[in-house]
């Protein structure tokens, strides 16, 4: 039968990994514990860093629905659960892993699959939410601003012409020679603006 403290720690793992965004397993073999701490403070709120024993780990992740963690459970083993953004996360434990080479990215899950260390890697490349909501803004504005200028220049066009023909001089036949080249004008800009 189970100890209470540790089907507890299971259900904790269980549900940190359900909860979660994404999970980041690393090796911490030979961080000092001032390491570990910078390290907890270098992810920010948006993750919690904790060391955990792999059987526990194991068990807690069949219980959650992730098949294949096993094989990334060896040797001492550190979780960053994230519940923020991931790529964030993601680039504070690579950054770490940098300047301190004695912390291995083993592997992680994301959205119930098990990741290698290269596509948590990957992550850590992509650009993070709020620079992708703001490109994505900029984009939508600067396709609304052609449309805009699609729609007003036939309009533009021919308002100008208009304006050409009263500015004109009635000399007999000559207005109605220049009314038509006007119009003639403003046909071939609003076609050229439909282009």
């Amino acid at each position: 039968m189970a100890r209470p403290d540790k089907a507890a720690a299971v259900a904790e793992l269980a549900e940190q990994f359900t909860s979660s965004a994404a999970a980041v397993l690393t090796e911490y073999r030979g961080l000092t514990v001032k390491d570990l701490k910078a390290l907890r403070r270098s992810l920010g709120e948006d993750a919690t860093y904790a060391v955990t024993k792999n059987t526990l780990t194991t068990i807690a992740a069949r219980e959650a629905g992730i098949e294949g963690l096993e094989d990334t459970l060896a040797g001492p083993t550190a979780i960053a659960f994230i519940r923020g953004d991931v790529a964030t996360v993601a680039k504070g434990l690579r950054d770490f892993a940098k300047a301190n080479p004695l912390l291995v990215i083993k592997g992680g899950v994301m959205d119930g699959r098990v990741l290698d260390a290269d596509s948590v890697k990957k992550l850590a490349d992509l650009e993070s939410r709020e620079v992708l909501l703001a490109k994505l803004a900029g984009a939508m504005n600067g396709n609304l601003a052609k449309a805009v200028g699609l729609f007003a220049a036939p309009l533009s066009a021919a308002a100008r012409a208009m304006d050409a023909l009263k500015t004109q001089k009635p000399a007999g036949d000559a207005p109605a020679t220049d009314a038509a080249a006007a119009a003639e004008a403003t046909t071939d800009a609003a076609d050229a603006a439909s282009e």
